[in-house]
């Protein structure tokens, strides 16, 4: 392992200066098509999320949304999870306060990158990951379908880019944003940039933000900071060097390590209100999140980029924590059991990427081409406190339940109960062929490994795949200058530390994504729309054995590999500025998932969603002021249990906002979410029990710009 990262880079070397020296180069002309785009919902920028080779959204053979900086505060949008419950096509379960699952297209989300480069969360971010505040970033880049070319190991379900704010501006500039809300809910946020020098070659930004609130559950009080610090300098007018650290910590008290109890003891159907807990007034998860990073962009003479990454990610969660489970007599209250859990632990991450892209010329036309590679390191230690007394205990009455528990006295001899390491490589080149100016062909390739090993709460972990080919392909052809067909095609490879009944390891999942489409623009560019047809192909996916635990383990449920796995669907999007002034986001999705043999699978993740968010500025009566709103729909829902199914019915909530311009500087805005008051879950059957998501809430905020 020690020499491998020298190899790597290396052969990444080696393998761009021939691939730089032996061909014949074009005079610096970058083919990207330009695009200019009105309105505050879309981007003009080019993305490397889906291929690295910086293409528009329109040149990306696949579904691409971005949830923009001013639709995240149009939305008054907190945390990751907060943008995926507002994006196209994605939704999220929520497990307990500091843990969520993200999922698309029928699968979970396991990719995910900064600025392009894929990096690694904990076991369903348990260290916070999910919770991640977007204050920090500019856009979150959503590419549904798989990204093999860039990410390698994962489903093929979609990858999540978070494009980090820049230190770009050359003179002072920023805002100030002061908030409360509902929950007693206390922030304030700034975001300053200027130049460091007097030429304006050296420039800084820094982002603070900081958060204290309570919960709709009852007990439980949340406090978060952020901190983000980027440095740019150019030395010279070729080359780019970007430097910075990012700083996340929360500190939850009284939250919650699962959810409420679905069942009586007589196979009834619990109903507790949405402020009910299982929390005690002991418990804590503080987690604490760091990123180092640093990034070179140099641009030859000829056109050509070579761009190198290095980030450091760590993340920190200490624990006191109390699991509740059983089924409750209904007449007593009794039945609940208690399992006090204490932990401290650590991950650590280092992530190496380098890439060279450009042009090329062949049968007198351009062309463009990426070669690149990627190494990274993840070491996973968490260590548990044994408690010595107060532990297991009867719950009682949980009908008066007020998380008055007795706190166990905790050993201060700690026990290794997870100690593992992963090691991912990955080299990958793709072009797209310019074959006429109406048609291009991308074809590419990854070569990725992926290794784990170590030891997880007493199971021996030792999994993984080297040397796993992954090809992608892609074509696109304009119909008209407005409407261009597309088509894409790529696999991808999930190593999983799933087990059957009998303990033994699944195999890893090995998945393909198909993908055809048409994208469109209308009314002078204003307005854009994507509608795709999408299949997934998998097998090994791991689903519950319903009724059979892991052997060793207390709770945690044996897994079934679902041989033919399939996911067909389509999706729809509308987002633009039609008219001056009115700025909307549209989209619908729609999937059928089941196995081979025709069974549903993965029951719990929404087969149907329909998100809209819009808002109007009234330009002419009164331009101080805009009005939006949106609703976010989804169908029917449901988890197997071992006693009944789990089902959420469809269910829809939604969002107002308004804001008024008092000076060219200030502005006050205010945003209703859950307007209905709508009762629904946000997770349903993981362990048997479900949570619910907010009611009707509100905040209030004023803004100054500079």
């Amino acid at each position: 392992m020690k020499n491998a990262l020298p190899n790597l880079v290396s052969t990444a070397v080696i393998t761009a200066l021939a691939s730089f020296c032996a061909s014949s180069f074009a005079e610096t002309n970058q083919d990207i098509e330009k695009i200019t785009v009105t309105g505050k919902y879309t981007v003009n920028e080019v993305i490397d999320t889906a291929t690295g080779l910086g293409l528009t959204l329109r040149e990306t053979p696949q579904s691409v949304s971005v949830l923009t900086e001013k639709r995240i505060q149009d939305q008054a949008l907190d945390t990751l999870v907060d943008a995926v419950l507002n994006a196209v096509g994605v939704s999220t379960k929520e497990i307990d306060n500091v843990r969520n699952t993200l999922q698309s297209r029928g699968f979970d989300i396991n990719n995910y990158q900064i600025d392009g480069v894929p990096l690694s969360w904990s076991l369903a971010g348990d260290s916070g990951e999910t919770i991640a505040d977007v204050a920090i970033y500019e856009r979150v880049e959503f590419v549904r379908g798989a990204t093999g070319l860039l990410t390698g190991a994962g489903d093929p379900s979609a990858s999540i880019n978070l494009v980090r704010k820049h230190a770009d501006s050359t003179e002072l500039t920023g805002f100030v944003d002061l908030a409360i809300g509902s929950w007693n809910d206390r922030q304030i946020t700034a975001d300053v940039a200027n130049a460091l020098s007097a030429d304006g070659s050296l420039r800084g930004r820094v982002v603070v933000k900081h958060e204290q609130s309570n919960s709709y559950t009852d007990l439980l009080s949340d406090k978060s900071s952020v901190l983000y610090v980027v440095a740019e300098k150019d030395l010279s007018p070729q080359t780019l060097l970007r430097v910075g650290a990012s700083y996340q910590n929360n500190q939850p008290t009284s939250p919650t390590w699962g959810a409420l109890p679905t069942f009586f003891s007589d196979g009834s159907k619990t109903d507790w209100p949405v402020e009910k807990t299982t929390a005690a007034n002991w418990t804590q998860w503080e987690t604490t999140g760091t990123n180092f990073f640093a990034n070179i962009n140099h641009t030859f003479g000829n056109g050509w980029m070579l761009v190198a990454n290095y980030n450091k990610l760590t993340y920190e969660q200490d624990t006191e924590l109390l699991y509740l489970f059983g089924t409750v007599d209904k007449t007593s209250g009794e039945g609940l059991s208690s399992w006090p859990y204490k932990s401290s632990g650590k991950s650590q991450q280092d992530s190496f990427d380098i890439q060279l892209k450009g042009q090329y010329s062949l049968l007198e036309r351009e062309h463009d081409f990426v070669v690149g590679a990627l190494y990274s390191e993840q070491s996973a230690d968490t260590k548990t406190f044994a408690p010595l007394t107060n532990a297991f205990l009867p719950v009682g009455n949980f009908y008066e339940w007020n998380g008055v528990f007795p706190e166990p006295d905790w050993s201060n001899e700690s026990t290794v109960a997870q100690d593992m390491d992963t090691e991912q490589k990955g080299f990958y080149a793709a072009t797209r062929l310019n074959l006429t100016d109406s048609f291009k062909l991308i074809a590419g390739g990854r070569i990725a490994s992926w290794q784990r090993e170590g030891v997880s709460y007493d199971v021996t972990t030792d999994f993984g795949d080297n040397g796993v080919f992954i090809p992608y392909a892609g074509a696109l052809y304009d119909l008209t200058e407005q409407h261009r067909v597309y088509a894409s095609y790529t696999e991808i490879f999930q190593p999983q530390n799933a087990q059957d009944r009998n303990g033994k390891f699944l195999a890893p999942i090995k998945g393909k994504s198909y993908e055809i489409g048409l994208k469109s623009s209308y009314l002078d560019d204003r307005l854009h729309t994507t509608f795709a047809l999408f299949e997934i192909q998998q097998d090994n996916l791991a689903q519950d054995d319903v009724g059979f635990i892991v052997p060793g383990t207390v709770n945690t449920i044996a897994q079934l590999a679902a041989e033919g796995a399939n996911s067909k669907g389509f999706e729809f999007e509308v987002v633009g500025q039609p008219v001056d002034g009115w700025n909307i986001h549209l989209g619908y999705s729609q999937f059928k998932a089941q196995d081979a043999a025709g069974k549903e699978i993965n029951t719990d993740n929404p087969r149907k969603q329909l998100k809209l968010f819009t808002t109007y500025q009234f330009i002419d009566l009164l331009p101080e002021l805009t009005l939006g709103g949106g609703v976010n729909w989804q169908n029917d829902t449901y988890s197997a249990t071992n006693i009944d199914p789990i089902v959420q019915d469809a269910y829809a909530v939604i969002n107002l906002m308004a804001s008024y311009e008092v000076t060219s500087n200030i502005k006050v805005q205010l945003n209703l979410d859950n307007l209905g008051n709508e009762k629904y879950y946000s997770q349903i059957g993981f362990f048997d029990q479900y949570r619910y998501g907010a009611p009707r809430n509100y905040s209030l905020s004023l803004n100054y710009r500079f």
